[in-house]
């Protein structure tokens, strides 16, 4: 019995009024794009363009194909097994985080490469800095604990000359560390971003890709894979989202003059209440809260500065308005 056609909303409105992925994916230009693409192009049951997203092959071209057509990225490519990023929900963390900075700045987003953005656990697929500096200019700092993934953020940055010199990759030596040995004494950051671990254990992680492939249809008795990929430092740590991110919140306090809003991803609803004391705790002059939503998934990005009103006036005077 064939399946009714599905009816689909002209934008999908919950992302970010700037995002470039807000209509639907239209496979055609893509594949005039990116011709690679063209293979994994069949209809679905509703007879829609699609691609099997249980597929990590028709993923990771997906994406070449996105990053190519939209932003002119010309080589991208991640080592095998490695997180492979959804880019529309990344490039709206970009685009609600630049708007962020411009209520900072007296509405006006600061972009250029004098405004720097550390991405704390930047992976092997560079994905933030790529899209920060391609659509404001900004530069990037990148840290990350896993020297394979370190290295290909590099080799991605080296293969695209409009990305060369706008993104500094950098090994963070101690994989306890989060901010500490990333943001240098005569570094001045203006924000940080973070997509930090969401499972606190490797298990953990398995039962949601299951779940997550299980949603996908994906047929019983096929081989489970990551469909978007994923090591252990990048799915779960120690005490997952919750205790990275109060982590996260003791060492900004160190770094409270150098940097003006250090932010991050919070993927669970239930880890709010321990954010927001340890935020308190922590003497935070503001904190935000910053709805975000993709699909059926909500989530949101928590931000903080501890800079008083005076200090982010001098701020914004002397780096984004100087001149």
């Amino acid at each position: 019995m064939a399946v009714e056609k599905k009816i689909h909303p002209e934008v999908k409105s919950k992302l970010h009024p700037r995002s470039k992925h807000r209509n639907r994916y239209d496979f055609k230009k893509l594949i005039d794009s990116f011709g690679e693409l063209e293979p994994f192009v069949k209809p679905n049951k509703f007879g829609d363009e699609s691609i099997d997203f249980s597929d990590p092959k028709a993923v990771i071209t997906l994406n070449k194909a996105l990053l190519k057509h939209h932003y002119g990225v010309e080589n991208w490519l991640i080592p095998e097994g490695y997180l492979c990023p959804p880019i529309p929900g990344r490039a709206d963390y970009i685009h609600h985080i630049a708007d962020l900075l411009g209520e900072s700045n007296y509405g006006n987003i600061p972009s250029g490469e004098h405004v720097i953005v550390l991405d704390i656990g930047v992976g092997a697929n560079c994905i933030y800095p790529m899209l920060g500096s391609i659509e404001y200019g900004w530069s990037f700092i990148g840290t990350d604990i896993d020297p394979i993934a370190v290295e290909n953020s590099k080799l991605i940055v080296s293969e695209n000359e409009i990305l060369n010199g706008k993104i500094d990759i950098r090994l963070q030596s101690n994989p306890k560390d989060v901010l500490y040995g990333a943001i240098r004494v005569e570094d001045r950051v203006d924000l940080t971003i973070c997509n930090p671990p969401f499972h606190a254990s490797e298990e953990e992680a398995t039962a949601g890709t299951d779940r997550k492939l299980k949603n996908l249809k994906l047929q019983k008795g096929n081989k489970i894979e990551k469909n978007f990929g994923g090591k252990n430092g990048e799915l779960w740590c120690e005490g997952g989202e919750r205790r990275f991110i109060r982590n996260l919140i003791h060492e900004s306090t160190k770094f409270s003059s150098s940097v003006f809003w250090f932010s991050t991803l919070v993927s669970k609803q239930s880890n709010l209440k321990s954010i927001y004391g340890a935020l308190k705790s922590a003497d935070a002059v503001e904190v935000k809260t910053i709805p975000m939503g993709q699909g059926n998934k909500s989530s949101r990005i928590v931000a903080w500065t501890f800079l008083s009103p005076n200090q982010q006036r001098n701020w914004r005077e002397s780096r984004w308005n100087a001149g």
